[in-house]
């Protein structure tokens, strides 16, 4: 019994996972175009930490060389929709929760394989208290929607889950 748990305790396994299933030999570029927002609903900074969040995700989750053209693998599209709603409401009938929606549309092209191409819409949502301004939590939220937009997106695009 010693000699087992002396084994396992002194064995370690490392496993870098990142999800991402590219065969590296045939696709070596990806061409990762600017997301403009066409949202009626506007927050200037939002495009640009966007498109900065999808880019950095595949230069630090894949090997692939980012390109501004003719890439193996391309990614475009538009940010659609901005927007904020009520979520729920209190029992003197004034809102308590404000959810805060933010969709793109992503047209995919793999150059190596076009049955693998797509064009399809992701969205991503939070919430935040209506006794707070949207101005005082937007910075957080938007990057928090960009990031699970930019998961789904990279986990569409080239993992095969």
């Amino acid at each position: 019994m010693l000699l087992v748990l002396v084994l396992t305790t002194a064995c370690s396994v490392s496993y870098k996972f990142t999800g991402a299933s590219i065969d590296y030999n045939k696709t070596k570029t990806i061409q990762i175009a600017d997301f403009p927002i066409r949202a009626t609903y506007v927050w200037g900074p939002m495009a640009p930490m966007f498109n900065t969040m999808l880019k950095d995700k595949f230069e630090s989750q894949t090997r692939l060389q980012q390109v501004k053209r003719d890439g193996d693998l391309k990614i475009e599209g538009e940010i659609t929709q901005y927007q904020q709603r009520n979520k729920s409401v209190s029992a003197d009938g004034y809102s308590n929760q404000v959810e805060l929606i933010m969709t793109v549309n992503v047209r995919f092209t793999n150059n190596k394989n076009h049955d693998e191409d797509f064009e399809r819409q992701f969205t991503a949502n939070t919430t935040y208290e209506s006794t707070q301004s949207l101005n005082s939590v937007q910075e957080r939220l938007v990057d928090e929607m960009c990031q699970s937009l930019c998961d789904q997106i990279f986990n569409a695009t080239v993992s095969n889950w």
